[in-house]
């Protein structure tokens, strides 16, 4: 009895402890806090759109339990931040902290979405949640989806039913120095 008791709840007990996919995405971007690295446009720039000929940096500026914030710098405009959130479901949020040069929180800002699953282990997808569809009513269809592996971030938008589509890639293997704090933040 004591035999097929253990046969029983050892795999019970295994299944338990598997780690889920956002929690491996959660900490493939904890792997990179405190570094920074420069990206390019790979889809959707277009001269005069405030990217195209930009030098393109993102940092992982902090990681704490639940929440890590990564600055996305434009050139000089050190205006907007994405903000990972993770609950105690382990369903991750993603959301866009936009400041003026005060630091003063921009009137469009804190939008985004909320992965329904846990995703996979190197993509999460938010669809925009209905906090952004009451702030940015032309942005209720938009999709962000995040991907992370040893060596490419991507972050990506598409807003569905048209032809609006931005990526910018990142090389995680060739870390460059850490650009300073974004507007808002002390260094």
């Amino acid at each position: 009895m004591r035999k097929i008791l253990f046969l029983i709840l050892v795999p019970l007990q295994l299944m338990a402890q598997e780690v889920p996919n956002s929690e491996l995405f959660w900490n493939s971007l904890k792997e990179h806090c405190g570094k920074a690295y420069e990206g390019e446009i790979v889809a959707g720039g277009k001269e005069g759109d405030g990217f195209m000929g930009e030098k393109l940096v993102m940092h992982v500026r902090s990681c704490e339990a639940n929440t890590i914030r990564i600055p996305f710098f434009v050139g000089d405009d050190k205006s907007r931040t994405w903000v990972f959130r993770k609950s105690k479901e382990q369903i991750l949020s993603l959301k866009h902290d936009h400041r003026h040069t005060d630091g003063s929180p921009d009137e469009v800002t804190q939008y985004g979405g909320t992965n329904p699953n846990t995703g996979l282990a190197h993509i999460q997808v938010f669809p925009a949640d209905q906090q952004t569809a009451d702030l940015i009513p032309y942005a209720s269809n938009n999709v962000w989806w995040v991907t992370v592996d040893k060596t490419i971030f991507t972050y990506n938008l598409r807003r569905v039913g048209t032809e609006r589509y931005f990526s910018v890639k990142f090389d995680l293997t060739k870390e460059i120095e850490a650009p300073g704090a974004p507007w808002g933040e002390k260094e």
